[in-house]
């Protein structure tokens, strides 16, 4: 069983764009929402995947995680069937330590969302925090993608 660990945060500028080592847009849907488990499909640059994701711990920082690539034309296939309101969003990498943050910046209804993820050997492991790094909201559910769709950060 894979197990995903990561923290999340806010992010308080833009000065990430600058140490970024890569870029990639990103579109995604989900064939499933509920908490137990999220099955979502995405087009990741030029590549598609299918992903699934169990129910998070206590402190939403770890929980199992499948993801298997697949031919972009059967996510856009599979898109066709998603729940209601698609995620579309630009990822940026950046390096910081010996860490790579995920810095996802939000288009279409959760325009102005920036956060950051981090993934972690274990939940306490240590990190260096870089200046744009805010608020941690590891755990909140809002800041799910699968929770993005159905209650956009334009409508908080």
């Amino acid at each position: 069983m894979a197990q995903e660990i990561e923290r999340k945060f806010l992010v308080n500028s833009d000065a990430f764009k600058d140490e970024a080592i890569k870029q990639t847009r990103i579109t995604q849907g989900y064939l499933s929402s509920v908490p137990e488990r999220t099955v979502r499909v995405r087009v990741k640059g030029d590549k598609g995947y299918i992903t699934i994701k169990g129910v998070a711990s206590a402190s939403g920082a770890s929980r199992y995680e499948w993801e298997k690539e697949i031919p972009v034309a059967e996510v856009e296939e599979l898109l066709r069937i998603c729940e209601p309101g698609v995620i579309d969003k630009t990822r940026y990498e950046v390096k910081a330590g010996k860490f790579i943050f995920e810095v996802d910046e939000f288009y279409g209804k959760n325009q102005g969302l920036v956060v950051a993820e981090v993934e972690l050997s274990r939940e306490d492991e240590h990190f260096e925090r870089p200046e744009w790094l805010g608020e941690e909201v590891t755990g909140d559910a809002r800041f799910y993608n699968s929770m993005l769709m159905k209650n956009p950060y334009t409508t908080w």
